[in-house]
């Protein structure tokens, strides 16, 4: 067991920490903008009684309340607690894709036929309201890019296709060695590659979308 001497700094040093934590801001008051209008605060400003028997698609108001140390105003100028919230009646993975943000991923193909699908986890924006839990999963498209350019390879399928340059730009070793030793297959591998790489069914080794 500790002396007493030992003890007591460790007291008073816990009593700080705690008065410390207890005094520190809301983590969510960095996303709400003091005095402004209460009815343009994110949703992450208000708790809101959300009630799921409003119609699909139709605009539905919302009881909601401005959440502690949080300060906003009215029309008028006047300080003001709660308030009505009308949005469309929709769950958050409901809504349009210009609404929500998902992470990205580069360990799926993005040129594949049939198109390559992935698993993501989506959030809704900041200062869109829904109903249910803002971060869900969704199924999207592999759409990442590896920073290749189709312009830059078809110019190069084009004028220097029969070295491989096209194939070596995209990061296909083998294929590029194998149309620099075959001269382009004679001409006719390289204006097979300007063919494929035209109509983007030839693109980046690693997956990858062109930019």
């Amino acid at each position: 067991m500790a002396p007493r001497s030992v003890r007591r700094p460790l007291l008073w040093l816990l009593l700080g920490l705690a008065a410390a934590a207890a005094s520190s801001p809301p983590p969510h008051l960095a996303q709400c903008p003091s005095a402004g209008h209460c009815s343009r605060l994110p949703p992450v400003c208000l708790d809101c009684l959300m009630h799921h028997n409003c119609v699909y698609g139709k605009e539905a108001s919302f009881n909601c309340s401005v959440k502690p140390d949080v300060q906003c105003v009215d029309e008028n100028k006047i300080e003001q607690k709660t308030l009505q919230i009308t949005f469309i009646c929709q769950f958050c993975w409901q809504l349009p894709t210009t609404q929500y943000h998902c992470k990205e991923t580069t360990k799926c193909k993005t040129v594949r036929c049939p198109r390559e699908y992935f698993i993501s986890n989506c959030t809704a924006l900041e200062h869109v309201h829904c109903l249910g839990n803002r971060t869900f999963q969704k199924k999207v498209y592999c759409n990442w890019t590896g920073g290749y350019k189709w312009s830059t390879a078809l110019a190069l399928s084009i004028t220097l296709g029969g070295f491989g340059a096209d194939r070596f730009y995209l990061g296909q070793w083998k294929e590029g060695l194998g149309k620099l030793f075959s001269f382009g297959g004679l001409g006719i591998w390289t204006l097979i590659d300007v063919l494929l790489i035209g109509i983007g069914y030839v693109g980046p080794a690693d997956g990858s979308l062109y930019i």
